[in-house]
């Protein structure tokens, strides 16, 4: 099974180019993960740009972060819109098959510049990050999870064919002291019509 690691990177599709982060993107990054707007609904949001690229020195996080850039068809630089999670890990199994369902599925997550919304570029980024994760790296299956009241992000699951595993009733501690709702997506490969 290939991991992110060996991946042919960038990603691209009509309009966009997904590459693993770097040094350089994180300005551009922190312009939109701190808004109040996008951060509100991130698990992880620090207070300061610095301390941002702290969070993002660490390489366990690092190996998993991939930014989201919109292609210039003028040949100018790309701008980087939104970024993404691709968490490889294993599945739950009984501990005589455990070593079988090692590195078998991914935590998918994803964010995007307020300004670029509505236009269609997260459905094209996380169904480009499903290709993958169905394809070269021949997973079993996705998942990805929210805040109830985070309906765009439930709703773009829903687009891509995900399926609502669960609605769970204030399991979820905000970083505003409220206990909120939290829904969580799954998709099997077998589902995804992009399946190669």
């Amino acid at each position: 099974m290939a991991s992110l690691s060996t991946v042919d990177w960038p990603i691209r599709t009509e309009r966009l180019r997904i590459r693993p982060l770097e040094d350089a993107d994180l300005d551009a990054v922190w312009k939109f993960r701190g808004l109040p707007e996008v951060n509100r609904w991130l698990g992880r949001a620090p207070a300061t740009r610095e301390s941002f690229g702290e969070t993002y020195s660490d390489p366990g996080r690092r190996a998993i972060t991939f930014v989201i850039e919109l292609a210039d068809a003028t040949g100018g630089a790309p701008a980087i819109i939104g970024d993404l999670m691709v968490k490889v890990g294993d599945a739950w199994a009984q501990a005589e098959v455990a070593a079988e369902a090692e590195g078998t599925e991914a935590e998918l997550g994803w964010v995007l510049a307020p300004a670029y919304a509505g236009r269609g570029y997260a459905s094209e980024a996380v169904r480009a990050v499903i290709d993958l994760c169905f394809g070269t790296l021949g997973l079993r299956r996705v998942h990805a999870g929210c805040f109830a009241a985070n309906e765009p992000s439930w709703r773009l699951m829903e687009r891509l064919g995900m399926r609502r595993e669960e609605f769970s009733r204030k399991t979820a501690l905000h970083r505003s002291g409220e206990w909120m709702d939290g829904m969580n997506y799954g998709l099997l490969a077998e589902e995804w019509p992009g399946r190669r």
